[in-house]
């Protein structure tokens, strides 16, 4: 039986799977802890094992795996062990005008679970729901493809000549750090201390906090035709657009899946304008690509999880 854990700025999800098998079974979630000692949510992913295998009526004993599909970035601790330094959790990275309520500069996750469970595979979200969606999704049987989730942040998975891309930490694919606009707004606060990049501009807690509405708010006023929400929208487009199009002339790509909350319940509406940003743009490298909503679809986290063990 293995664990498969989802770690995001928003809720924690922990699910069980049986080995060879794709059915996720006694699925557990919680807000994200981020208050208490830095190891909170290692202790939270803890529990949720605990109760998802009482819910199954198991041991935990049992589970001779876990996966952990988290958000990033990593560091690694001085035995190698990861730790996520993720800016929607750790708030002493950006510091107190980011508005989390703790000061961690990181938070332990590997250590913990590996001093009780035998096998522990830590990754990316994204390159996790990458590898899931390479399975079992929208871009199974491609070489050159990316994830993208927009969501309470904005990450990236990134596969090129048929390898998924790590790096020296784990950390390959953070393109929701860079910038793509010129915005020195101080409303554009990422949570990774940055001013104006794609996720302080355009992550789910970014609009809330840029533009006095979250992401449901906004979508439904742009279906009233509300002018405001729909100038907001499309400009958040442009910045989207503009990431997608950078990663596909980098790297060659022939197709982007992509979810998370913020596209995923607003895909109908998003993903022509988002296809609209890359089409026509240097054909030699961008006809043909295609912008396309997860094959998974909004399970995509849950599977992501379950990719690193399956």
């Amino acid at each position: 039986m293995k664990a498969c854990v989802d770690i995001g700025g928003t809720k924690v999800a922990v699910s069980l799977a049986e080995d060879g098998r794709q059915e996720l079974l006694a699925r557990q979630h919680a807000p994200t802890a981020k208050e208490g000692a830095h190891d909170a949510v290692a202790q939270q992913v803890l529990r949720l094992i605990d109760a998802a295998c009482a819910e199954h009526g198991i041991s935990p004993d049992a589970i001779d795996g876990v996966g952990v599909s988290a958000a990033g970035p990593f560091i690694l601790d001085a035995g190698g062990a990861v730790e996520l330094a993720t800016p929607n959790i750790c708030g002493g990275l950006a510091g107190p005008a980011r508005g989390l309520p703790n000061d961690w500069t990181s938070a332990v996750i590997e250590a913990p679970l590996a001093a009780r469970f035998r096998k522990v595979r830590v990754e990316n979200d994204a390159v996790a729901a990458l590898e899931a969606e390479r399975r079992w999704g929208a871009l199974k049987g491609l070489d050159h493809c990316a994830y993208v989730t927009w969501s309470t942040g904005v990450g990236v998975g990134l596969c090129v000549d048929g390898h998924s891309l790590r790096g020296k930490k784990g950390n390959a694919g953070h393109a929701g750090h860079t910038f793509v606009a010129d915005d020195d707004n101080h409303d554009a606060l990422c949570g990774c201390g940055n001013v104006g990049d794609v996720e302080g501009l355009v992550a789910g807690n970014a609009i809330a906090r840029r533009f006095g509405m979250d992401a449901a708010q906004l979508f439904t006023a742009v279906q009233a035709g509300d002018k405001r929400a729909l100038d907001i929208a499309e400009g958040l487009c442009r910045v989207m657009g503009r990431l997608l199009y950078n990663l596909i002339v980098t790297l060659d790509l022939e197709r982007v899946s992509l979810g998370g909350s913020v596209f995923w319940h607003n895909r109908d509406w998003l993903l022509p304008r988002l296809q609209a940003q890359v089409n026509g743009k240097l054909p030699a490298l961008t006809d043909g690509v295609q912008i396309v909503g997860a094959g998974l679809a909004d399970a995509v986290g849950d599977y992501a999880a379950l990719a690193l063990v399956d």
